[in-house]
């Protein structure tokens, strides 16, 4: 795709963006689609063929925080999406060491088989467990069963990082009197800060986006966005509108958060990936 001319400078062909384009187009439209059903009424939403020419409106906007806490709700998706990425990271990132310098890959194995199982076979011994001790509708319980995705995330992903960090230094530091755990914070941890930076991006993500687990544990005090979403649905009618103005303010923060650190996620990956 690259060619060199007279110059000596690099050049993209064209075809190479008519092939973005292309890939991209199923990754934007339904977003696209989103944002326009937000500024459509619901006789619009509703219409076919689908109407493309329209007069644009805020009313479901306005409908999604005046009739909606949802101030409370996006507290409530930061608090647990936070929580649950810093313990990820509190309790993935000594671990993900210790599986790399010691060599422990039957534990990760058994980490990486159990993510492999669906969400929900988590989900009823969690419900029950948290029924029992009076934890449903806490913060704590949402953060405890969001790290089912965060956790396993980060210690697959730092272990890679974890790996490449010379043994010598390690060595040498140990020489010098560090125990294993400052060795792990005075050198590990400063040459793995890439991976560290995009792999808690990530667990925040796939936290605030979690939609199963905070349907069943959290109660009116902690629902988080996504079930927000969901109140939009009823056994009458569908609030296409309301529904859609919901979810673009929902994805916006991601979408925001994911352009501003771009550059750190791609270079973490990329290091991963190389390493890996």
């Amino acid at each position: 795709m690259l060619s060199v001319s007279g110059r000596g400078r690099d050049r993209v062909n064209p075809w190479t963006y008519v092939l973005l384009v292309v890939l991209l187009i199923p990754f934007l439209f339904p977003l696209a689609w989103m944002f326009l059903s937000s500024l459509k009424t619901q006789v619009q939403n509703t219409a076919y063929p689908p109407v493309w020419v329209f007069a644009p409106t805020l009313g479901n906007y306005r409908e999604v925080f005046q009739k909606n806490p949802f101030f409370t709700f996006t507290l409530n998706s930061l608090v647990v999406a936070m929580g649950s990425t810093g313990l990820a990271l509190l309790l993935g990132l000594p671990g993900a060491y210790a599986i790399a310098r010691f060599k422990r890959t039957g534990i990760a194995l058994a980490i990486l088989t159990a993510r492999m199982a669906p969400g929900i076979g988590y989900l009823i011994p969690w419900f029950i467990l948290f029924t029992k001790a009076k934890m449903i509708d806490t913060y704590t319980a949402l953060i405890l069963t969001h790290l089912i995705v965060a956790l396993p995330l980060v210690l697959w992903v730092m272990i890679g990082f974890f790996e490449d960090v010379p043994g010598d230094l390690i060595e040498a530091s140990r020489i010098d009197g560090c125990s294993h755990f400052a060795a792990f914070l005075r050198i590990a941890l400063p040459l793995a800060k890439p991976g560290i930076v995009a792999t808690g991006i990530l667990a925040f993500i796939f936290s605030w986006n979690n939609f199963l687990f905070s349907l069943i544990i959290a109660g009116y005090k902690t629902r988080t966005l996504p079930i927000a979403v969901y109140s939009f649905l009823s056994y009458e009618e569908i609030n296409w509108g309301g529904l859609t103005a919901a979810a673009t303010v929902i994805t916006l923060p991601v979408l925001l958060l994911a352009l501003f650190v771009q550059k750190h996620i791609v270079r973490g990956l990329t290091l991963g990936a190389m390493k890996g």
